[in-house]
């Protein structure tokens, strides 16, 4: 079955693959490779690979059995776009995607040029949000451009783990925009100016905006347990987000 998530901007979790490698610096404490650790230790099906990539097609027909209308984050323990997963097994999640519009998927990545390149001959079906995390200046904010290019009706950064100011940033066609600390035992602190400048830029750009958790630091500076840190900044909590179906 897909899992209720516990990620505050989405309702489900679909993995129809899991497992990935390092590409940038946001994944070096990456939380699913020590989860996927865990459960191999637990000999918890789908995972008797531990991080290693691995499909498996027997998840691909679970939103096929739930008619109750609902937001899959696709892929929260891998990446869908990885160059081990191949385009013919991507097409077959895509038609589980197209075969239930009553459901909305979430689907994010690092690997935004394989996405490009997949998307060149394929329409994005308009259930499907495509997003691709930037964590920094050299890494994720070039992904931006990339993403820009497919013709998406939702088009989402995901700024966690937030790692640095971003500078000025083009959001024009983007529609939402998450941000977010790191979390773990050895989390990176985020800098609670670097989140006031990403949601300035979202107001002026009229750009929705998500604050998911300051993490394992606090905005002042201090390390603790996350769920002491909380999500409020600014005194608020900022859970602004696209309408589904709209």
């Amino acid at each position: 079955m897909s899992n209720k998530s516990a990620i505050e901007w989405t309702e489900q979790t679909w993995n129809p693959t899991t497992g990935c490698t390092k590409i940038s610096p946001g994944c070096k404490y990456c939380y699913a490779e020590v989860m996927a650790k865990r459960l191999c230790a637990m000999k918890t099906r789908g995972y008797e690979n531990g991080f290693e990539i691995s499909l498996l097609p027997e998840r691909l027909d679970q939103p096929l059995k739930r008619k109750k209308p609902t937001v899959y984050f696709v892929n929260s323990m891998s990446d869908l776009f990885h160059e081990e997963i191949s385009f013919d097994f991507i097409d077959q999640v895509f038609e589980v995607i197209t075969q239930t519009p009553q459901h909305t998927y979430q689907i994010l990545t690092k690997r935004v040029e394989r996405m490009q390149s997949y998307f060149l001959n394929r329409t994005v079906p308009d259930n499907a949000w495509l997003g691709v995390t930037v964590e920094d200046q050299e890494y994720g904010v070039p992904r931006i451009a990339h993403l820009k290019e497919i013709d998406a009706r939702v088009k989402f950064l995901s700024c966690e783990p937030l790692l640095e100011d971003l500078g000025p940033l083009d959001l024009s066609g983007i529609q939402w925009v998450i941000a977010g600390g790191e979390s773990g035992t050895n989390a990176r602190p985020m800098d609670k100016a670097w989140v006031l400048s990403l949601k300035r830029q979202c107001e002026k750009n009229n750009v929705l905006f998500f604050f998911k958790q300051w993490g394992m630091w606090g905005q002042d500076g201090i390390k603790r347990p996350k769920k002491e840190n909380g999500r409020l900044l600014l005194g608020h909590t900022w859970d602004e987000r696209p309408a589904i179906g709209a």
